[in-house]
């Protein structure tokens, strides 16, 4: 006899969910939360599709998916702030600052904390408070800023110690203390402030018993996994050696065991800092070459860097400076990469917004037009126009970039299949042209986001102003643009894209930041030989990258486009002479 499938609902899932996370099932917990907002979404819950994406963000940092985290912490402040629940956007507030800060976005971090801070204090919420106290106090730790976490986490725990904020958020606090006195200990050491490093020790020791006694008390595998691992490496830097070992490899057991990576990779290495510290180097060499492969295998960069350092500083200490200086040069190499991958993290980040943005708009202005279905049977015209008048805006909106005012990517995608589809049928020209600033990364790392985005919205007024009206002028993206010149020849369309280089090259940029310059690179392509629009996008893209090749601050036309157009001007059966 089979028995039928049973149902389940929405808050029933949330329930497992968080049963799950409770008891360190992080895996199950996030599966089950992931069902639970593909079923909110399909029920059109937004409260309950919101819960279960915080729910989801929540576990998926403890599994090292930090870039999946961050969207549906994404996604839930979004659906939040639809709702206008601001204890809800706080919170999820914390997951998302964790998750920032894990992919190298320590300046985003601190930002949605900044809000989430506000919040809390306005609405008075004590809970709320430590949770965002603590994530200040630990994104601090992450940059290694162990002087200016200390009062935020000191904050947080006379919060948790003043009254009963539960068992997780005592545990909590308790680990994080003890995590900030192992950073702050080895700094202040490496000062020689050997007072100072011996009291925080001291203190530091006492936070990590009573955070395991407090992992202990409620069977938690997770919380008794890194309170262990804290511990050892307390008891490692007061030199009790073979009791931080023992504590390191319970650690180490519990993180495999349950499928805890981050926990587990973070054990190995400290293990490895153990041999260091007591001397036993050929110990901690191949204890940091097993993190160095088990880190490769699993693509996690930091944990990747760290080793590269502690073995060029082991191989260093054993006199083997060949090994020593291969590393040193790797973990430089790693750290070059690092750096272009939080710039890729950020730009994800940025597109994941705008799509969120956009989709927003998209829902608002598709809820007016249902709304104004129903009106136009009531003859409420006044209300009809209003709404009409909004839908308009809202419909702008979704195809504006906010930022330059300018046409955005999905306008774009929707409009220019049609100009060329128009340009193919009636044999009018059309040419495109794609222009990217060259360098735009320097100006933001020098300058500043401010004045980066000063120079995106001149930038969009050149271009602007030096089109036509009919013509097309989009940001795709970053600090990438697009024009289609209608009715155009390709020489007229080279012309106009030199005008546009020369008039972005000499606007006094200077007003915006002393020493500010910017140059851009085109590639210009025209709408014949070419099979479709993706064909004629791609050739245009291509020139640009070649112009950059080329040196920068410069209009590249697409391969044969210019000897065509320059035989073209010269034979008078295709066109007459130039004048």
């Amino acid at each position: 006899m089979t028995r039928s499938p049973v149902s389940v609902d929405i808050p029933s899932l949330l329930h497992l969910a968080e049963t799950a996370r409770g008891a360190g099932g992080y895996e199950r917990g996030a599966r089950l939360a992931q069902q639970a907002a593909d079923m909110a979404v399909r029920q059109g819950n937004k409260r309950l599709q919101a819960r279960a994406l915080r729910l989801l963000a929540n576990q998926l940092i403890k599994l090292g998916e930090y870039e999946r985290a961050a969207r549906s912490a994404d996604l839930a402040i979004s659906l939040l702030e639809t709702l206008g629940d601001e204890a809800g956007i706080c919170e999820t507030r914390t997951f998302q600052a964790q998750a920032y800060s894990a992919l190298g976005l320590q300046e985003e971090a601190l930002t949605a904390l900044g809000g989430g801070l506000e919040l809390a204090q306005r609405l008075g919420d004590n809970l709320l408070l430590f949770w965002t106290l603590n994530r200040i106090g630990t994104s601090h730790c992450d940059m290694a800023d162990w002087a200016q976490a200390e009062p935020f986490l000191r904050h947080a725990h006379e919060l948790a110690t003043g009254e009963d904020l539960g068992d997780e958020a005592t545990f909590c606090i308790l680990n994080n203390l003890a995590s900030h006195a192992q950073g702050y200990v080895k700094a202040l050491r490496a000062l020689d402030d050997f007072p100072r490093a011996e009291a925080e020790l001291r203190s530091g020791l006492i936070y990590a018993r009573q955070a395991v006694d407090a992992a202990r008390a409620v069977a938690h595998p997770f919380r008794k996994a890194i309170s262990l691992g804290n511990l050892g490496m307390l008891l490692g830097l007061a030199g009790d050696f073979d009791a931080a070992a023992a504590q390191m490899d319970r650690a180490l057991e519990l993180s495999a065991t349950h499928g805890y990576r981050p926990l587990e990779l973070d054990a190995l290495n400290d293990t490895g800092e153990l041999f260091l510290l007591r001397g036993d180097l050929p110990a901690a060499v191949a204890r940091f070459a097993e993190v160095l492969q088990r880190a490769s295998q699993a693509n996690e960069p930091y944990v990747i860097l760290l080793a590269h350092q502690q073995l060029s500083a082991a191989h260093e200490r054993i006199g083997d400076y060949q090994s020593a200086l291969r590393h040193y040069r790797d973990y430089h190499r790693i750290e070059r990469l690092m750096h272009s991958e939080v710039a890729n993290h950020r730009a994800k980040l940025l597109t994941h917004r705008f799509e969120l943005h956009n989709a927003q708009l998209a829902a608002d202005k598709a809820r007016l037009e249902a709304r104004l279905a129903m009106l136009r049977s009531h003859e409420l015209e006044a209300e009809k126009q209003a709404l009409q008048m909004r839908a308009t805006e809202l419909g702008r909106d979704a195809n504006t970039d906010p930022l330059t005012g300018l046409w955005n990517r999905r306008h774009m995608d929707e409009q220019f299949p049609g100009l060329f589809r128009h340009a193919q049928e009636t044999g009018r020209p059309l040419c495109v042209a794609i222009g990217d600033l060259d360098r735009f990364k320097n100006v933001n790392d020098r300058f500043g986001h401010a004045a980066g985005d000063q120079v995106l919205r001149q930038l969009a007024a050149i271009l602007r102003g030096g089109c036509r009206p009919g013509d097309m002028v989009a940001r795709m993206g970053g600090e990438e643009f697009f024009l289609a010149l209608i009715d155009t020849e390709f020489p007229a369309a080279r012309a106009t894209c030199e005008r546009l280089r020369r008039a972005v090259e000499h606007y006094p940029w200077h007003d915006i930041s002393p020493g500010l310059a910017v140059t851009i690179s085109f590639g210009v392509g025209e709408a014949t030989d070419v099979g479709d629009h993706h064909q004629l996008l791609a050739r245009a893209d291509g020139s640009m990258y070649a112009a950059k090749r080329a040196g920068r601050n410069r209009v590249e036309p697409v391969a044969g486009q210019l000897a065509r157009a320059e035989v073209k001007l010269r034979d008078p059966v295709l066109g007459s002479p130039a004048g």
